[in-house]
């Protein structure tokens, strides 16, 4: 406990390192959602579905760059995936509050896994590269966010605030252990199968995942119709223009600039150094780190308003970055990305809960997806901006990009911080009218 006089933010951000070792009693919370009806079938269903996505961009990478002897052109069409794919996943999830989840995402898969199916296809065959885009983007649009759409069930069947965290905690621990063995088995598999390998898998598991996933009809979040939205008063405008809203998708873009920048810096930094076949194992460190971290944060049942927590993680993420500057080596960087990364899983944690104390109930899945496309569109600009610091300066512009993103974060997350929480307010007093 912080001593009187001393600040409460320095408490709180002690009392988070101090709960990342785990108690085993605690441990009981993540078993108690799991033993609900439905809910471990659904958990690991969507943990199928969308566990792919940890392997495509590294995956359209290897495939192309081998096939084609073209860096230029793999980033090009990986570049595509990620920007079609924010796109797609801001329709699709507005489509998906309107319609429902099996309605409008079952067919979304069996379009997602053509197009994949033919992007493959085609590279196999070495066609010329421009005919490769159509696919490729066509696979982005059509993908959507599984995560969203788990996170949303989570909502629907759970009325509790504290377990509800826990479950927001587990599915970003699922998220980052994705991206922990996700772009280590894709090397793996396109290294020493064949350079298709990875996204042939990736068809595989969504397309079962998908099938089983939109099957479960019974933890399925019901569609409010159009008229009880009108009687219930809720917001039904484009959702960024929703209070609070515009603020949280900002953030969430800045710090996938950190994520897409970050990578790429971590492969030409580990190449600078001689290691580049260590860049999978340092980047599988970063998101350990988030993962242990996401893990043991939705153990603990926290006092500390939401907003306020939020605002502490997110200046411990501008820290932690601005480490990654100063590695020398594939041990250090490996070192300073785990400490970064104990702080990611929190972050976005909190951020998909403001984002679920602002957005009208009927519109959650569109509020989450936003938060999902905003990531996505921050990866590109990031992996785009850190290349050409990377070509024109160094591997450590790369990691500047990468601080300067999170320090804007930060910034922005201090700023609005009334904004958010005149938005939270709001709609508490709707739901209460």
């Amino acid at each position: 406990m912080p001593q009187p006089g001393s600040s409460p933010e320095l408490g709180l951000l002690l009392d988070f390192i101090k709960n990342l070792f785990i108690k085993k009693d605690r441990v009981r919370t993540y078993r108690d959602i799991l033993s609900l009806p439905g809910t471990l079938a659904f958990c690991l269903a969507g943990l199928l579905a969308r566990g792919g996505g940890a392997m495509m961009g590294i995956g359209i990478v290897l495939m192309v760059q081998t096939l084609y002897d073209s860096y230029e052109i793999a980033g090009a069409l990986a570049a595509t995936e990620a920007l079609t794919w924010a796109v797609g996943t801001a329709i699709l999830t507005n489509w998906v509050d309107r319609f429902g989840q099996r309605k409008v995402m079952l067919p979304a898969a069996g379009v997602f896994v053509l197009s994949l199916t033919t992007f493959v296809g085609l590279a196999w065959l070495e066609v010329a590269p421009m005919w490769l885009f159509i696919p490729c983007a066509v696979l982005g649009l059509s993908c959507g966010s599984p995560g969203a759409l788990v996170r949303a069930r989570w909502n629907h069947a759970l009325s509790d605030s504290h377990k509800l965290h826990t479950a927001l905690a587990l599915e970003s621990t699922l998220d980052e252990f994705t991206w922990v063995i996700g772009p280590v088995f894709a090397a793996f598999l396109a290294t020493t199968f064949f350079p298709q390998a990875a996204l042939l898998v990736i068809i595989f598991t969504h397309a079962i995942g998908a099938l089983v996933f939109y099957s479960l009809r019974n933890s399925e979040p019901p569609v409010i119709s159009v008229a009880l939205k009108k009687t219930t008063g809720e917001y039904s405008g484009f959702l960024l223009r929703l209070r609070g809203v515009i603020p949280l998708v900002c953030i969430s873009a800045l710090i996938g600039v950190i994520f897409g920048s970050g990578d790429v810096t971590a492969v030409a930094a580990t190449e600078t150094w001689g290691a580049k076949e260590l860049s999978g194992v340092v980047l599988g460190t970063f998101a350990l780190g988030s993962a242990i971290a996401g893990f043991t944060y939705g153990i603990r049942r926290w006092k500390t308003p939401l907003l306020r927590r939020f605002r502490i993680l997110i200046i411990a993420m501008s820290l932690g970055v601005s480490t990654l500057i100063f590695a020398w080596s594939p041990l250090t960087l490996a070192l300073f990305g785990f400490i970064f990364g104990s702080t990611v899983a929190p972050t976005l944690i909190n951020l998909n809960a403001l984002m679920q104390r602002i957005v009208p109930e009927s519109r959650l899945t569109e509020g989450l997806g936003w938060i999902g496309t905003s990531l996505g569109v921050g990866v590109a600009i990031g992996s785009s901006l850190a290349g050409w610091l990377i070509d024109n300066v160094s591997y450590k512009g790369g990691f500047i990009t990468s601080s300067a993103a999170a320090t804007l974060a930060a910034v922005l997350a201090l700023a609005t911080a009334k904004t958010v929480l005149a938005a939270i307010t709001a709609k508490k007093a709707a739901v209460a009218a």
